[in-house]
């Protein structure tokens, strides 16, 4: 598939640029507001607008595949390979102007019968930074090769996370981050989850962790850490959406249990 996957990236690369220069076109302009999950989970037009371009760029070159997209796509994969989207994973960020926003694209297929990632790319427009991977070809940021930090111990770990927009479920989180703030380095909430995974492939961070995530949320910048080296895997709680984590290979056990609850 080798072939294939530098096509696959070449084409992900592309629409995810077009469709963060469509942001950046709309960026400052909070028009077309409205909420989804609760009074906290906004979407907006600009959200609306990069998906279409995501999907018209993928489709016109890939009208098999099967699409997985936060704002709505969502179609059968008769080619085998279907593409996971968020058009704009960092929406509260981008509506009040804070510089930690992006767009994830992921290309997966089906190994052992489970979806797999074939290529990732994280493009952050106002950073002119493209995160991007493929499959046992390792990760690079604007092509220049990834690495995570290893070996870090716990207790001089940066870790990032985040938090659901749910009220229940935060108070959890806060009580998990309550138990881990005194046995880290410290602690970051960027407010996007495809960043903080590329944080951690690039060094920016040590590990990251987040109780709740949607595959869009996680599906390209998952690739990217785990080519760079980074050990990934799921939380178990809650079932219905299980959290994901990602940190260097001698960090992440010690991370899984400080914040995995019975």
């Amino acid at each position: 598939m080798s072939g294939l996957s530098e096509d696959l990236l070449e084409l992900a690369e592309r629409a995810a640029v077009r469709a963060g220069r469509e942001l950046l076109t709309r960026y400052g302009d909070a028009s077309g507001v409205s909420t989804k999950s609760s009074a906290t989970d906004p979407v907006s037009d600009a959200d609306r607008a990069s998906e279409e371009v995501l999907v018209q760029t993928l489709l016109a070159e890939r009208p098999d595949d099967g699409l997985l997209g936060e704002e709505g796509a969502d179609r059968p994969a008769v080619s085998g390979l279907r593409w996971v989207l968020d058009p704009l994973d960092g929406t509260v960020n981008y509506l009040y102007g804070f510089p930690a926003w992006c767009v994830s694209v992921a290309c997966e297929d089906r190994t052992d019968g489970q979806w797999t990632g074939v290529v990732g790319v994280v493009h952050d427009p106002l950073r002119g930074e493209t995160f991007t991977a493929r499959r046992g070809e390792g990760a690079r940021l604007n092509g220049v090769s990834l690495r995570v930090n290893d070996p870090v111990p716990l207790k001089a770990a940066l870790i990032a996370t985040g938090f659901s927009y749910d009220a229940d479920h935060r108070r959890r989180q806060a009580a998990v981050m309550a138990d881990l703030v005194p046995n880290v380095r410290d602690i970051r909430r960027a407010g996007s989850a495809a960043l903080d995974l590329c944080a951690v492939a690039a060094g920016r961070v040590d590990g990251y962790y987040e109780e709740i995530a949607s595959r869009w949320d996680w599906a390209a910048g998952a690739l990217i850490a785990v080519e760079a080296g980074a050990r990934f895997g799921r939380l178990p709680t809650p079932p219905e959406e299980p959290g994901v984590l990602a940190a260097g290979p001698a960090l992440a056990g010690a991370l899984r249990a400080a914040v995995t609850r019975p």
